[in-house]
């Protein structure tokens, strides 16, 4: 019998303030009631479709990469990571510091992929450890840490950073690669970070609600040329943490279908645009 190769079953994206988990009452009620029932009903989808394996596409906040070498990508192959960095940052978003398991052999197989689509990315084969990244966004959508990971770093923290573009071809990359190998069957690519917000300026709090309801729109629009049309500047506006919709753009090539946004809510209380989204597959 033939091998069947791998697919993206399913693609979600997410915001990751620390304040969804870590003081998650500040919010309006009816705001938090929002954010976490999408982010329920992405764990039931996420649950429903069984992937054998997550690709985990976030930001990197200091924690691993510094200035002195901050790749535009890089991908993981480690068999598990821990997370929250330290026991003090797992206090301060309440999510308890443990090991997230991973899948080493996918990863190895992206990155290689990555090199012969004439991708550079970084190769973190150990020692990748998680903030609140991808701490806070699976502690609503896999809470037991069933599912391994393949994580993948973009720079949405410091410029210049690679083009959106670039980053829904690496997308677009991600995808061809899991339908090159035949180990793993069934893929699901969740993007975590932004919308706008601002990170250790005087402007940290505010919500440009101009600019994430317009990239809502552009999203689940599925209008390529609408959505990979911002420029850096375009994107400053609302705030230099607003770069991490780079990761978005990262799940949205793997799948090239509009998403349905579950959520958005601007909470200044969290210091972020929140929102949830989930691939019309």
């Amino acid at each position: 019998m033939a091998e069947t190769t791998g697919r993206v079953v399913g693609a979600f994206t997410a915001s990751h303030s620390p304040g969804i988990t870590g003081w998650p009452e500040r919010a309006e009620p009816a705001k938090r009631e929002a954010v976490e029932s999408a982010f329920a009903e992405a764990r039931s989808r996420i649950d429903a479709l069984a992937p054998d394996v997550i690709i985990a596409v976030s930001v990197e906040h200091f924690t691993n990469f510094h200035l002195g070498n901050l790749p535009a990508f890089a991908v993981a192959t480690s068999d598990s990571y821990t997370g929250p960095v330290t026991k003090e940052m797992g206090d301060f978003l309440n999510v308890e510091q443990h090991q997230y398991p991973g899948h080493s052999r996918l990863g190895r197989h992206v990155y290689e992929f990555a090199l012969e689509s004439d991708f550079d990315p970084a190769l973190v084969e150990g020692g990748l450890e998680f903030d609140e990244n991808f701490c806070v966004p699976f502690k609503h959508l896999d809470p037991e840490s069933k599912y391994p990971l393949v994580p993948i770093i973009v720079n949405g923290v410091n410029p210049p950073w690679p083009t959106v573009r670039r980053c829904h071809d690496f997308g677009r990359m991600i995808r061809r690669a899991v339908e090159a190998q035949t180990e793993v069957q069934r893929v699901v690519v969740v993007g975590t970070g932004g919308l706008s917000h601002w990170v250790g300026l005087p402007e940290s709090g505010q919500v440009n609600t101009e600019f994430d309801r317009d990239f809502i729109s552009r999203f689940e629009s599925g209008d390529e040329s609408r959505l990979l049309s911002y420029t850096a500047e375009e994107i400053d506006a609302a705030g230099n943490g607003a770069h991490e919709i780079r990761t978005w753009l990262v799940a949205a090539g793997s799948v090239q279908v509009p998403f349905d946004v579950l959520a958005y809510e601007p909470v200044p209380e969290w210091l972020t645009g929140t929102a949830v989204a989930a691939a019309r597959i």
